[in-house]
This record gives structure tokens, C-alpha cells and sequence, in this order.
């Protein structure tokens, strides 16, 4: 497969001179220095200098004004200068409302998984307008460090996911949540065609921009089995097209760099869209 002459990912959208890109990566670097909670007088030139910090809300007021914000809505310039971009990147126990929208669709009523072992991960990402964009995702705890660190480096990286809202908002339906190439991670459920419960029914699997990743399977019969079947276009790997996943991802990259598999290496079938956390 010849990957060398396809635009990668992280190429899709450029920061324009002095944009929100550039002033976010120059933040980043400590050359505009730390704003928000967990900045201190000799957190950088504008923490020093005072002009990037003065007349922005108390951490207190500006927790409150992200938690309210709605996943897969557009964040304006201003809330996001309230916030080291670090800030933007958590994991925390499933509140109420969240499981609310869970219970008896990604959690279903014969769940095995204790609520308390799951988290309610919440990030950034640019969308496939190249705006940015907040988004939601459920995991184990014991993946919710590694996917906060992983999401954190993409959006550091302009890496484009179109979508990532939690799975509920279509009715846990996995073949509609792929079909509008949403990034998803828990979903109580077996693997399609079997009795044995799939990574994601621990929340240790995570599948990004599957409409375009598709899972793909060659059967003794010779058919092809393509999920989302709306993602067949996009089984051929030699094609040209956004968010197109293959080795040299930087997804794969970073996943793969904490011991995490990845769906497009397996041998009976390949599964681009997937990275999976094995335990011990």
C-alpha cells in the first residue's frame, strides 16, 4: 500500500497568520505563558507581564461556564483563553446527568460493568470545519489516563475528528454512530455475530472517524463484510480521502506507544477505526 504521496491528517487544516492556532500553540509553548487555574506569577511572560490575565473570570467562574458547555458545540475564543488548554482535557466519576443519558442504551439493564468503573472523558477536537470543537466520550478508568493524554497531543496537532459525541445520542446503535462518523469508546453490547462482549463493553476500546475507518472482514465465501456498511467506499486503503487512518496515523502513533493495539494490524480482519487497551 503506498502511503507517501496522501495529505495526512494533521495537514487538513492550517493555522492562518496569528490565528486562534497559532496563538494556542504559541500558549503551549510558555511564550504567551499559563492562564487560568494552576497559573502562578512566574508561569511565563503573560502571567508576568499581566496582559493576557487581567480582566478574566476566577477559576471558580470559569469551571462553572465549562461545565455547562454542550459536547459537539463550537467553543468561542473567549472561553477557551479562560483555561489552560491542559484544563480542557478530563476525566471524572459519571455524574448524574450523563448516566441519565446512558442508562438503558450504552448502559443497558443486564450491564455487567459497575457504574464506578467507568469515566466520563471530556475534551477538545478540531471538527471537519477545522473549528474547534468540545467533545465526550465514556472509558474505564483504567483507560482514562491514556485516552486524555492521547486526545490532548491530536488536538495539540490539528488532527481532525469529525465527531464525538457519546454513542446514546443514537440510541447506542453502533452502525449509526458510525455511519455519521462519530468517535465513540463504551457500549455495553457483544461483537456483532457472536456472544462474547466486545472491548467497548468495558469502555477499553476507542473507535475514531469510523466511517472512514471501517471494520472489514473477507468471508469463506468470498463476500466482503463492511461496518459501517456505509463506509464501503472507504474499505479500499489505497484511496485518497479525510481522516483516513493507516500505519503512520499519528493516532496509531500515540496508542500504540502506550501499549494499546490497533484494529488495521490484525490478521482475519482489519477494524482501521479501533484501538483497544488490553489488561494484564
Amino acid at each position: 500500500m503506498t502511503t507517501s504521496t496522501r495529505p495526512t491528517p494533521t495537514t487538513l487544516f492550517r493555522p492562518t497568520r496569528f490565528g486562534r492556532s497559532a496563538l494556542l500553540a504559541l500558549a503551549l509553548s510558555g511564550v504567551l505563558g499559563a492562564v487560568g487555574p494552576g497559573s502562578g506569577a512566574g508561569a511565563g511572560f503573560g502571567a508576568e507581564a499581566g496582559c493576557f490575565t487581567a480582566g478574566l473570570p476566577s477559576a471558580s467562574a470559569a469551571e462553572a461556564k465549562q461545565s455547562a458547555w454542550v459536547p459537539g458545540t463550537v467553543v468561542p475564543d473567549a472561553e477557551l483563553k479562560q483555561f489552560p488548554i491542559g484544563d480542557w482535557f478530563k476525566a471524572a466519576p459519571i455524574p448524574d446527568d450523563v448516566f441519565a443519558r446512558m442508562k438503558g442504551k450504552s448502559f443497558k439493564a443486564d450491564c455487567t460493568v459497575p457504574r464506578g468503573e467507568l469515566r466520563y472523558v471530556t475534551v477538545l477536537h478540531y471538527g471537519a470545519d477545522g473549528k474547534i470543537r468540545r467533545g465526550e466520550m465514556v472509558v474505564n478508568r483504567a483507560a482514562a489516563a491514556d485516552v486524555t493524554d492521547v486526545f490532548q497531543k491530536l488536538f495539540e496537532a490539528q488532527y481532525p475528528i469529525e465527531r464525538m459525541t457519546l454513542i446514546d445520542d443514537f440510541g447506542a446503535d453502533d452502525e449509526a454512530s458510525m455511519r455519521a462518523n462519530n468517535s465513540s469508546a463504551f457500549n455495553f453490547r457483544v461483537v456483532k455475530g457472536s456472544k462474547k462482549l466486545s472491548a467497548h463493553a468495558r469502555g477499553l476500546a476507542v473507535d475514531i472517524n469510523p466511517l472512514y475507518n471501517p471494520y472489514v472482514r473477507v468471508m469463506k465465501d468470498g463476500t466482503t463484510v463492511v461496518q459501517p456498511e456505509a463506509g464501503r467506499p472507504y474499505a479500499d486503503r489505497e484511496g485518497i480521502y479525510p481522516f483516513r487512518i493507516d500505519a503512520d496515523d499519528l493516532a496509531v502513533k500515540l496508542f500504540k506507544a502506550k501499549g494499546w493495539s490497533w484494529g488495521g494490524d490484525w490478521k482475519s480482519l482489519k477494524d482501521f477505526q479501533h484501538f483497544e487497551k488490553p489488561l494484564p
